[in-house]
């Protein structure tokens, strides 16, 4: 999969941008607050329809201006070129897939982008919203009926609340909604299990290569329920509670996952440098498995690679994704040496983008 071209228009300090990019290595060289993660914070959400970056989604957009825009060619490996388009005025995003209006999601599904970056050590330090991200991101690329069994979930999880919220005591009016959360949990844990086995062989290889001091690696799953019962039963057992907090207490919404180390077996034993590796072991594995399933590897961005990684960890990083021919997205204050030859170079000022000669 490769980014093909690339117009951006008015998010953050970004007015307008227009770039043709390397099918392999790009690296995007600037002083700080130039503008390079905001570049690679638009790829991202071509592909997450969301920032890497926490804050307000109105920051996203260029001070003084109502509105951005995102816009793509993508070119995958069999040759398939994808016209995307993203836009935002207001609190809801727009989208365009080859010049047709289309749903977000629609769109997410024609673009796979994977981001390390300083914040990505927050999927192993962080609280399980993260998590959940990483692994419904997968399952969402690799299994086509995740997504509507989770707007099925998702719907029946807004109306169970509604009545939470509205004080209701007749059971009956919960019966149908808790059997369609416990018939749609089911079959989403399941999806969300598989995946996990899946990815888990790619992460021991990937983990020991990063981390050959911490010993073989465990997943530890969580489904967000009690597995000693039904989530149906569950949820008729604890309505008092609920009714009482006014939401649903149990359900995939509350799923979680960690990575565990024969010799670091909590993540308090992990220093910030182990859980940055950590981070990038699970995300490589994660293209890794995208590429397996898929047939081309995601794009990857990878934001201030010298500041997040030494010497050694980035060679090895830059040798594996040339390796894979994967389409890199690098940035940084100055040229990592890492990077080697090959690269195209573009400079950064003042959200203002130019190649290199």
């Amino acid at each position: 999969m490769r980014l093909v071209k690339l117009k951006v228009n008015s998010l953050r300090c970004l007015e307008d941008v227009s770039l043709e990019l390397s099918p392999g290595l790009n690296a995007f060289i600037g002083p700080n607050g130039a503008g390079k993660t905001s570049l690679l914070e638009a790829t991202f959400v071509l592909s997450h329809g969301r920032s890497f970056r926490s804050g307000s989604r109105e920051a996203l957009i260029r001070r003084g201006e109502r509105s951005l825009g995102i816009f793509a060619e993508v070119l995958h490996d069999g040759g398939q070129l994808d016209r995307l388009g993203m836009g935002k005025e207001g609190p809801n995003w727009q989208a365009r897939l080859n010049f047709e209006t289309c749903s977000v999601t629609e769109l997410l599904g024609r673009c796979a982008v994977v981001s390390f970056d300083p914040g990505s050590h927050a999927l192993i330090s962080g609280g399980a919203e993260e998590r959940r991200r990483f692994l419904d991101w997968g399952v969402f690329h690799v299994e086509q009926a995740f997504l509507a069994l989770w707007r099925r979930y998702q719907r029946a999880l807004k109306q169970r609340n509604s009545l939470l919220r509205a004080r209701q005591s007749d059971g009956g009016l919960f019966e149908p909604w808790e059997r369609e959360l416990d018939e749609s949990a089911a079959r989403i844990d399941e999806l969300r299990r598989a995946y996990l086995a899946l990815l888990k062989p790619l992460l021991s290889k990937t983990a020991h290569a990063l981390l050959p001091e911490l010993g073989e690696v465990s997943l530890k799953y969580r489904p967000g329920w009690s597995e000693q019962g039904t989530l149906g039963e569950q949820l008729a057992a604890q309505r008092e509670r609920d009714l009482f907090k006014g939401h649903t207490t149990a359900g995939p919404h509350r799923a979680d996952w960690q990575i565990a180390f024969e010799h670091a077996p909590l993540r308090e034993h992990l220093s910030r440098g182990q859980e940055k590796l950590t981070a990038l072991a699970c995300l490589l594995s994660q293209a890794e498995l995208f590429a397996d399933r898929r047939g081309e590897w995601p794009i990857v961005c990878i934001d201030d690679l010298a500041s997040e990684l030494d010497g050694a960890h980035q060679a090895a990083l830059i040798e594996r994704l040339r390796s894979a021919e994967a389409q890199v997205l690098v940035s940084g204050t100055d040229l990592p040496p890492s990077l080697g030859p090959g690269a195209l170079v573009f400079h950064v000022e003042q959200g203002a983008i130019a190649p290199l000669l």
